[in-house]
């Protein structure tokens, strides 16, 4: 039986921040560290939890759909839009019909524009944080002034982030997330949302489907 998840988009918020940024010409820095403002274009209500039989992929009596709806709001009003799981290295995700994935490399990306991508790198069970954390601020720095938004999400798919750092510069937004599934296995998101008509294409959805991750084992 299809799950249906409810997403509400804040569009207006979201075009008021881009058309900010791209009149500014250049550069823009977010917030500084003591800044607890949510992050930045990327305001969506967290999905209804799934039910706990969609769990492993693997397992034969814990088996996920292969295709799950979402409601979400878009442009055009509510819309209830499918999605089709798709098997990666070690993990599976739903993905919509505007996006592509690559299983091999762990990217997801927008059709219409492969720089809109997000790189999914499953975790070690004993992964180090602050090394992560340490690496993901040394990747963003090269790209603008790092904002940290980790912890709780509100309003957001991911719910919660153990590491949510994100940098914006005049190419756009770029995140580095670690997040934990429902299942408890550890996730690293490497999101980039440039600048550009098709953002507001991109960063609902892509943030839905990252939601949905979910390790094989």
């Amino acid at each position: 039986m299809l799950q249906k998840y409810t997403i509400l988009m804040k569009f207006a918020l979201f075009v008021i921040i881009l058309s900010l940024t791209a009149c500014s010409g250049g550069a823009t820095e977010p917030s500084d560290d003591s800044d607890h403002s949510p992050p930045v274009k990327e305001e969506v209500p967290a999905p209804t939890p799934g039910n706990e039989t969609d769990n492993h992929p693997e397992e034969p009596h814990l088996t996920r759909p292969e295709v799950e709806s979402f409601e979400l709001l878009t442009g055009e009003g509510n819309q209830t839009l499918e999605a089709k799981l798709h098997q990666g290295q070690g993990f599976s995700l739903y993905v919509f019909d505007n996006f592509a994935f690559d299983a091999d490399e762990g990217r997801l990306y927008l059709n219409s524009n492969p720089k809109y991508e997000v790189k999914i790198e499953p975790l070690s069970a004993n992964y180090d944080l602050e090394q992560l954390r340490a690496e993901g601020r040394k990747e963003l720095e090269a790209l603008g002034k790092v904002s940290d938004f980790s912890g709780e999400l509100v309003e957001h798919p991911l719910g919660s982030a153990e590491i949510y750092l994100q940098a914006s510069g005049a190419d756009g937004i770029s995140d580095y997330i670690v997040w934990k599934s429902e299942t408890g296995d550890g996730f690293l998101f490497r999101l980039h949302n440039p600048k550009g008509e098709e953002a507001s294409d991109f960063a609902g959805p892509v943030l839905v489907s990252l939601s949905t991750v979910l390790s094989d084992s």
